[in-house]
């Protein structure tokens, strides 16, 4: 709940604070309308506050950032795809460039491809329990026969493969490390990273007595706000004199040689093996922070 605090409040001289009212839904509405949001509006003359429930649709205009699923590691060929990807991008320059290249081109085809393999997962999940209901009923009412048998022991095998690739996509947006190995608990990653998403979204700004809100308006505001934050000033009254560093330490001579040194493949391998696993890693490596 956003707005205010509490939902209660008595009308003595020293008032008594209570957050009394709520909204209950089911775990089926959250999981349909996943940025829904509850704000208190104003009570007027009443000891209670009215809520109000959002379902906030977003924006078909907003474009969800590359991520990387960890669930894609269980598809067969997978590592073969990316491997070939990598070699044939060829590309002159420097190390660093190249690497840029081949990033560059290994992000744009994971995106058409995660895509294309979304679509094609949703079908394979819907004929997969579709198939299984049919055995299902059929068993209901007569024997099933071997071959019958074998198929829904390879379907319920098949379909445990995609859900647990889907309990994998849930459990890496909710950053949470408990309850990964042993039954699905896909629904309750995908309510904890509903949660988290809430509470990092901005659903409105005060600028003064202003008040803004919708996503167009927000992102016209922030933008603008911090451009005039890191922009360049119509004046200045400062300057910088580039000669003065008597007040500066300075490198020595070795320090500045191991500073611009190439990085070993140990180096690098050390640094890589410090970050914690299915975790990113930010502008710099951990390791390499000793090296800058």
């Amino acid at each position: 709940m956003s707005g205010r605090k509490y939902t209660w409040a008595n009308n003595l001289h020293h008032q008594t604070f209570e957050k009394l009212d709520r909204v209950l839904v089911c775990t089926e509405l959250e999981a349909k309308y996943p940025h829904t949001t509850v704000f208190a509006l104003s009570r007027e003359i009443s000891d209670h506050t009215p809520l109000l429930m959002n379902t906030n649709q977003p924006s078909s205009a907003n474009q969800p950032n590359f991520k990387f699923e960890l669930g894609w590691l269980l598809q067969n060929g997978f590592c073969d795809m990316v491997r070939e990807i990598w070699q044939n991008v060829q590309h002159a320059g420097t190390l660093l460039e190249r690497w840029q290249a081949k990033i560059r081109r290994l992000r744009q085809y994971l995106r058409g491809w995660a895509k294309n393999t979304s679509g094609a997962y949703k079908k394979e999940k819907k004929l997969l329990l579709n198939k299984l209901d049919e055995l299902d009923k059929k068993a209901e009412i007569d024997c099933l026969n071997e071959s019958e048998i074998n198929l829904k022991h390879v379907l319920h095998e098949r379909l445990g493969e995609l859900l647990r690739e889907e309990e994998l996509k849930w459990y890496q947006r909710a950053k949470v490390k408990q309850l990964l190995e042993g039954d699905a608990n896909t629904k309750f990653y995908h309510l904890v990273a509903n949660g988290r998403h809430r509470k990092t979204r901005i659903f409105q700004l005060e600028d003064g007595n202003k008040l803004i809100s919708g996503d167009a308006e927000l992102k016209k505001h922030i933008t603008t706000y911090y451009k005039k934050m890191f922009g360049p000033s119509e004046t200045s009254s400062m300057s910088l004199d580039e000669s003065a560093t008597t007040d500066i330490p300075q490198a020595s001579q070795m320090e500045n040689e191991f500073s611009i040194d190439q990085f070993t493949e140990e180096e690098v391998r050390t640094a890589i093996f410090q970050m914690e696993s299915n975790k990113a890693p930010g502008p710099v490596l951990p390791g390499f922070l000793e090296y800058h």
